[in-house]
C-alpha cells in the first residue's frame, strides 16, 4: 500500500499515524464547546460534524453526526461508510477543489480534547490468543494442563461492563477485592496487589443481528465497523480467589481503557492475514472464507512516576488463533443478538518471545520474575505508573496507525467506604 497524498501536509510523512489512507474516526473537543465527530489527518482534525451541517458532507436524509459519537454512521451500514470515506477522501487528497472550504474546519490536534468515539452499547472480552492462554495456563496450572479443553474449538469469552469503559488518558484507580493468598487461612478485603494490564485489540459492532439468528463468520465480518486498541486492566489477585466457577467478574470490572480513533475496517484492508494452522479441525460454523486477521505491529510502554518509559513488549496482532470474525460469530451462534456499538476484546495478544508477551502477569511469570525497567523492576502495576500501547499497521512508505491508549494507574482509596 502506498502513501495517498494530501494537501494537509503532516498528512504525508511516514512518521504519522494518519494518513489520508486512514482516516480514523473520533470525537473530540476545543475548550468548553460540546464534543464533535472529527477525523485524524496528520496533525488536525477534520470537523466532520460541522463539514455535515454546512452541507459540504451529505450521506443520508437525516443528520448522522448530529451527536458526539459515530454510532449513527455504523448503522447506517457498509455501503454508507464506503461512501463516507469516498467522500472524505475526496475533500482532503492532493488538489481538491473544495480545499478552500474544507480547510476552514481543520482542528490541531493539539488543542483539543479527546472523548470516547461511540456509545458502548455491551462489552464482551475474549481469550482468544493461543500464547497468552499457554502461558496463563502454565503459570496457574502447569504445562499438562495449560490450556483448557475447549480452547482448540472455539473462542473463549467473559461479559463485562460497558459501564467500566474508559478514554485514554483517564487515571485508574487501583482497586479494592476479595483476596485468597497462601499466607491467608482466609480471604481479606484489601487493595489489589497484583494489578495488571492487558494488550488487546477492540473490534466494534457496527451492525447489529437478529435475536435467536446466528451469523456466518462472513457476515460477521461484513458487520464491524473498526478497531481500537484496548487495556482490559486486571487485578489478578481478586480475580483468582473468584473465578471458580464462572469465571472473571470484579478482577476485570475496574477499567477498560480504550484508544480515541476508531480504524475503520476498510483502512485495514490492505493488511489481512490468515489465522495460524488448527491443530484441530474447527468446527463448520467458525471456519473462515478467507484472511480474517490483520499485520498490526504492537507495542506497551511502561512509565514511572517522574521516570523514563521502557517498551516492554513488542508484537503482532497476526497471533491470534481466533480473528474478530470469528468471536462475533461465535457470540450469536446461541441466538444472541449483537447490538450497534457492541465491543469485543480480543485477549491478551502475546507472542512466543518473551519480550513479546502482552501482559505483566507473563512478562514476570506470576511475579516470580521480575523484569528490568529503566531505573528498577517490576512484576505488577505499581501507583502512579502509566502504561501506553500503541499500534500501527506499516505499508510501503506510510502506518495506519491507532494514537496511543494510555492510562496511568493511581493509588487506592485509603477507606473504600468512607463517606
Amino acid at each position: 500500500m502506498k502513501l495517498m497524498k494530501s494537501w494537509v501536509e503532516s498528512a504525508n510523512t511516514a512518521a504519522t499515524d494518519f494518513p489520508l489512507n486512514n482516516l480514523p474516526c473520533g470525537v473530540f473537543s476545543v475548550g468548553d464547546e460540546p464534543g464533535r465527530c472529527g477525523v485524524a489527518i496528520g496533525d488536525f482534525i477534520l470537523d466532520i460534524s460541522a463539514l455535515e451541517a454546512e452541507g459540504l458532507l451529505k450521506l443520508a436524509d437525516q443528520p448522522l453526526f448530529d451527536g458526539p459519537f459515530w454510532n449513527e454512521l455504523m448503522e447506517a451500514g457498509p455501503m454508507v461508510w464506503a461512501e463516507f470515506r469516498k467522500q472524505v477522501t475526496a475533500m482532503l487528497v492532493e488538489g481538491a477543489s473544495k480545499r478552500w472550504v474544507v480547510e476552514d474546519h481543520l482542528v490541531p490536534m493539539a488543542d483539543a480534547v479527546l472523548h470516547l468515539p461511540f456509545i458502548v452499547a455491551e462489552y464482551t472480552d475474549f481469550y482468544s490468543g493461543r500464547h497468552h492462554a499457554s502461558n496463563v495456563g502454565t503459570i496457574s496450572q502447569g504445562v499438562d494442563d495449560a490450556l483448557p479443553q475447549n480452547w482448540l474449538h472455539m473462542p473463549i469469552g467473559y461479559n463485562g461492563r460497558a459501564s467500566t469503559v474508559v478514554i485514554s488518558g483517564t487515571e485508574v484507580r487501583r482497586p479494592w477485592g476479595q483476596i485468597k493468598g497462601s499466607e491467608f487461612d482466609t480471604p481479606v478485603f484489601a487493595p489489589s496487589r497484583r494489578f495488571d494490564m492487558e494488550l488487546e485489540i477492540g473490534a466494534i459492532v457496527g451492525q447489529a443481528s437478529t435475536h435467536g439468528q446466528p451469523v456466518t463468520v462472513a457476515e460477521a465480518d461484513a458487520m464491524i465497523f473498526g478497531f481500537v486498541l484496548l487495556n482490559d486492566w486486571s487485578a489478578r489477585d481478586i480475580q483468582g480467589w473468584e473465578q471458580q466457577p464462572l469465571g472473571p467478574f470484579q478482577g476485570k470490572a475496574t477499567a477498560t481503557s480504550l484508544s480515541a480513533w476508531i480504524v475503520m475496517k476498510a483502512a485495514l484492508e490492505p493488511f489481512r492475514v490468515a489465522t495460524p494452522p488448527r491443530e484441530v479441525a474447527l468446527l463448520p460454523y467458525l471456519v473462515e472464507p478467507g484472511p480474517m486477521l490483520y499485520n498490526i505491529g504492537l507495542e506497551v510502554g511502561l512509565t514511572p512516576e517522574g521516570g523514563a518509559e521502557t517498551v516492554v513488549s513488542r508484537t503482532n496482532y497476526a497471533e491470534m488463533y481466533y480473528s474478530a470474525a470469528q468471536l462475533l460469530a461465535h457470540h450469536t451462534s446461541s441466538g444472541c443478538a449483537m447490538n450497534v456499538g457492541d465491543l469485543l476484546g480480543s485477549g491478551t495478544i502475546s507472542g512466543a518471545a518473551q519480550d513479546s508477551r502482552g501482559s505483566l502477569l507473563e512478562l514476570s511469570w506470576g511475579g516470580k520474575k521480575p523484569f528490568a525497567i529503566a531505573g528498577g523492576v517490576r512484576s505488577f502495576v505499581e501507583d502512579n505508573d502509566t502504561l501506553t500501547l500503541r499500534g500501527a499497521a506499516l505499508g510501503n512508505g506510510c502506518r495506519i496507525g491507532f494514537g496511543v491508549c494510555s492510562g496511568k494507574v493511581i493509588a487506592a482509596l485509603v477507606d473504600p467506604y468512607a463517606r
